[in-house]
């Protein structure tokens, strides 16, 4: 019942508002949470609003309208509007009520229980190129555009619930192992089996396709493999990149009874089509020129799979959705750490993919210690004076890198690695040249996308065995790198307001640390600039997952800790000019020569 002692307001607009300082609002959080978007988050109110969306991926994973109404009421101060009521109802009711199946002929229909759903389907333009008749209490569509017809379904408003079935591909069985190849035992931790469960459904048409939302440590592989061994089929496994490929490889290798032989690599490097192939979205979506046809869309076809993942599919590239369009007979695993995608396809990914089938939030794995306690701190630094006037007179890009740049940022990143040992630390940002200047001045080991996979995987082994205690990372470390004893990370610069980044970044410190289990995420932006407001937009995921970030200017962080020396007088790196236009010259020849030598190899390998 209302009551002016709760923390939230539900207005017509269907925008919440939740007050942070109020006793039940961990509770109310973890709930709206559910089937509503967080949208701002300043201290002491954040802003959440319920979608359409929002609604079905809700029902999807098996919210009522009375779940969800129930909660507004027991969490409201104030009566719910009644038209904020009615959409709720009038929206989750629509989850399912439109369906595809494939009948005894073999043939594709829309089938609805509502007459005037049918009616205003079949007129609507958009929909009708894919129709081939209209029937009593059913729609015949073309078959070969099953994907195609649930997206235009969707933003017409018809999340449309697929029960048309798979093919179940050619069969390939295998056990988990009850001890990894390392002696250590093995058994599927119960959320991540309920995962495999609620995903597959005992092999029926009402699974076989969706997400799965799991915090990055919480072990999505081991989620995807689960899945792999209940489908008992070939599978495709499509990654970010090279190095996720050789580390699905090896978790496979170590959790399953797979032979080496049996597992494929299909990436710039190699071409293997094996019962498990992985391969990377970049070789998916390579062309010999812009506009082209995909020079390697053939893996789809000459492998007999019962099964695609899709990993990290919040950075699935558009043209992947294009491919996947046509591959809705296979079984589909998405796996997300947010289902947050800064191109706003959500709805793609919802119609192609599946919707979210299961998710969990942050918090509650953190307190179980499945992943680390973290603890995230905004440290804000002063701009100089020079730097400050040069700044008022750029453009919005520029002031942005200008602020990313502040060398300012050097006091506090020496400042932090004191408070804490120089120890598992990780640096991360998006300029390159911002980083350069920070590993000359700390004598610290960087990679970048330039760095040779060799030299990536022998420095991600020396920092996780404590022989490398610090690395600097560019962008290539956001996503799908085990980084295990990573203990802190620093953040010194990132995609303006990028929320998935955030999440990423996040989840290179939440592995279990063991003892007191506690990981530091720092983020050190510059004061009363675009910066500021960007971090703020990136905090957003994260805040509606439970995290706070603790703000500190850096004097105020330095007045914290007293017993930590402040960073003396810093004495300015001199970059000669002429020097650094030289190096910037044979890098991009480098870059260059390397990218014309793997087109060359991958034209040649194609052709075979």
């Amino acid at each position: 019942m209302p009551d002016l002692n709760n923390p939230l307001i539900v207005q017509s607009d269907k925008t919440m508002f939740l007050e942070v300082d109020n006793d039940r609002f961990e509770d109310c959080r973890a709930v709206i949470s559910r089937f509503a978007e967080l949208e701002k988050s300043p201290e002491y109110m954040q802003t959440y609003r319920i979608s359409a969306l929002s609604l079905w991926n809700a029902a999807s994973s098996r919210m009522t309208a009375d779940d969800i109404v129930g909660a507004l009421e027991d969490f409201s101060k104030y009566p719910v509007p009644k038209n904020v009521l009615h959409e709720i109802r009038e929206q989750i009711s629509r989850y399912g009520k439109v369906k595809l199946v494939r009948e005894e002929d073999g043939e594709l229909y829309i089938t609805s229980e509502e007459k005037a759903f049918l009616n205003e389907i079949a007129h609507h333009r958009s929909v009708q190129e894919y129709i081939k008749d209209v029937q009593v209490g059913r729609i015949l569509v073309n078959k070969d555009y099953r994907g195609h017809i649930k997206q235009a379904l969707i933003r017409i408003g018809y999340p449309v619930e697929d029960l048309a079935g798979y093919d179940e591909g050619a069969a390939y069985g295998f056990n988990l192992r009850g001890t990894t190849l390392s002696g250590k035992n093995f058994v599927m931790r119960d959320y991540q089996r309920k995962a495999v469960e609620v995903f597959h459904a005992g092999g029926s048409r009402q699974g076989g396709s969706g997400v799965i939302v799991l915090p990055c440590g919480a072990g999505k592989t081991i989620v995807g493999i689960g899945v792999m061994q209940l489908v008992g089929a070939h599978t495709l496994i499509l990654v970010t990149n090279t190095l996720s490929i050789r580390q699905w490889k090896s978790e496979i290798l170590d959790k399953t009874d797979i032979s080496e032989d049996d597992i494929g690599e299909y990436s710039g490097e190699k071409k293997e089509l094996k019962p498990i192939t992985i391969a990377t979205y970049n070789i998916i979506t390579h062309r010999k020129k812009k506009g082209g046809a995909f020079t390697h869309y053939n893996i789809f076809g000459e492998g007999n799979w019962g099964l695609v993942v899709y990993d990290e599919v919040h950075l699935l590239p558009a043209p992947v959705f294009r491919m996947t369009s046509e591959l809705q007979a296979k079984r589909r695993l998405g796996l997300t750490a947010t289902l947050v995608r800064e191109d706003g396809l959500e709805e793609d990914v919802f119609s192609l993919i599946g919707p979210k089938k299961y998710d969990v939030p942050w918090k509650e794995l953190e307190k179980r210690s499945w992943i680390a306690n973290a603890k995230c701190i905004e440290i804000r630094v002063e701009m100089d004076e020079e730097l400050r006037l040069k700044y008022s007179v750029s453009d919005d890009r520029e002031k942005y890198r200008l602020a990313s740049e502040n060398p300012a940022k050097l006091d506090a990143i020496e400042k932090i690695m004191g408070v804490h040992g120089s120890n598992n630390i990780l640096i991360i940002g998006q300029y390159l040249q911002q980083l350069d200047v920070i590993s000359q001045h700390f004598n610290l080991p960087m990679i970048t996308g330039n760095t040779p996979l060799m030299e990536r995987e022998r420095l991600y082994k020396a920092f996780r065995e404590g022989r490398e205690p610090c690395l600097i990372v560019s962008r290539v470390a956001n996503f799908s790198i085990d980084l295990p004893d990573a203990r802190v990370a620093i953040q010194v610069s990132g995609t303006f307001g990028s929320r998935q980044e955030e999440a990423q970044r996040l989840g290179r410190v939440l592995r279990p640390k063991g003892e007191d289990n506690m990981a530091f995420f720092y983020t050190v932006v510059t004061r009363d600039t675009t910066e500021e407001r960007f971090a703020h937009n990136r905090q957003l995921f994260l805040a509606e997952q439970g995290y706070e970030y603790n703000l500190h200017t850096y004097d105020e962080y330095c007045s914290m800790h007293p017993e930590t020396p402040n960073p003396g007088p810093r004495k300015p790196i001199v970059v000669d000019e002429s020097e650094k236009a030289e190096k910037a010259k044979k890098t991009e020849k480098a870059s260059k020569k390397s990218s014309q030598r793997k087109e060359k190899e991958e034209e040649s390998l194609a052709g075979r």
